[in-house]
């Protein structure tokens, strides 16, 4: 989620992302007893700066996963701008160029660094506008080659056009909010077991630790990056989330970033806060970074790491005074269990290559 995001994704294929005009949708909200709608805007506003879920690793998600977070970028981006449609020739021309002239060292030592090829690499294998493997290149990716690469392209030179915000997550009205938060409530350990958008909010092992002063809540956000061969990857970061506006205590801002200039806003619709194991709160969140403005999602946290069916009447109605559909949340998995041995990671290596060798061959038959 925030992770998150983010979270930090390191660097990830760019989608398109266009506006056709005034083209405005909107879906159902419930406040209280009032039934009202919710606008969301499809159409561009004017190019602003998200947190694709950050962090220090890139999720997440609500504010953490800029890792976990993808930011939509890359030079394979580029190399392929004209087969993918994702850009025309001319805006990928003035992108090379920029690239070159003004972040030329800065792809010299990516090429050179495994981890940042390898990322160059695994966004090869994703087919264009596949956000899921984009994302998931970024999250097992990643180093100061990765983070340096990506601020001189996104922030500091600005290659490549930030996405635009297309209305999928708007600001929720105040009569969504919760009444009252108390950040002091909302402190020790808490597990993100169910989530909404599947680039940011599903990892497995959120566990995170709050720790809080009046109006202010510090994290440390901890999760797994599944790799390829079935083992994980742990990434974690430190988030601020701050109360500004006493009158609209339902909103925590973590602004005023440094990486990618990410900037992400939690809404809590709802909370049951009692120091009881069916403690739960429901957050919907979106943000903005240097790469993309207006992603989104919505995580719930609770006190246990799985998800008492008992809240589920509960955040159904949460859900709802957002104009989403609890139904189509899903379960994480927050066993944290040990790495797998080395021997059952190769067999699933070696299985899925096999399998793929057999789609193949059907396939050519």
């Amino acid at each position: 989620m925030f992770a998150s995001t983010t979270t930090p994704h390191g660097l990830v294929r760019r989608v398109a992302t266009t506006s056709t005009g005034p083209n405005v949708k909107s879906r159902k909200l419930l406040c209280g007893k009032k039934s009202e709608k919710m606008i969301v805007s499809t159409t561009a506003p004017p190019p602003l700066v998200r947190s694709v879920k950050n962090v220090t690793t890139t999720s997440t998600g609500p504010g953490f996963k800029v890792n976990a977070l993808g930011l939509l970028l890359g030079t394979c981006l580029l190399l392929q701008a004209n087969h993918a449609g994702a850009l025309d020739i001319e805006t990928a021309q003035k992108t090379w160029k920029c690239l070159l002239g003004g972040c030329r060292s800065e792809l010299v030592r990516c090429v050179g660094d495994p981890s940042c090829a390898a990322n160059l690499v695994c966004l090869e294998t994703c087919s264009p506008g596949d956000l899921n493997c984009q994302v998931r290149c970024g999250d097992i990716f990643q180093n100061k080659a990765v983070e340096e690469f990506n601020t001189c392209l996104l922030s500091k030179k600005k290659c490549i056009p930030q996405s635009a915000n297309d209305g999928s997550y708007p600001v929720p009205p105040d009569c969504a909010l919760v009444e009252k938060f108390n950040t002091q409530d909302f402190t020790g350990t808490w597990y993100i077991t169910s989530g909404l958008n599947p680039l940011f909010d599903l990892y497995d092992c959120q566990v995170h630790e709050f720790s809080a002063s009046p109006h202010k809540l510090t994290g440390k956000l901890t999760w797994r990056v599944t790799t390829p061969d079935g083992g994980f990857i742990t990434r974690n970061a430190m988030q601020n989330f701050v109360q500004k506006n006493p009158k609209r205590p339902g909103v925590l801002s973590n602004h005023d970033n440094e990486y990618l200039n990410y900037k992400d806003d939690w809404f809590i619709i709802s909370a049951r806060l009692n120091n009881q194991p069916d403690d739960y709160v429901f957050v919907y969140y979106n943000g903005s970074n240097d790469a993309w403005d207006g992603y989104g999602g919505a995580v719930v946290y609770t006190r246990s790491s799985s998800l008492p069916k008992s809240n589920f009447p509960e955040l159904r109605l949460a859900a709802a005074k957002v104009g989403l559909d609890f139904d189509n949340f899903k379960m994480t998995d927050n066993s944290c269990g040990p790495q797998p041995s080395l021997f059952a990671r190769v067999h699933k290596r070696l299985f899925e290559g096999e399998r793929a060798l057999a789609t193949n061959r059907n396939s050519s038959s």
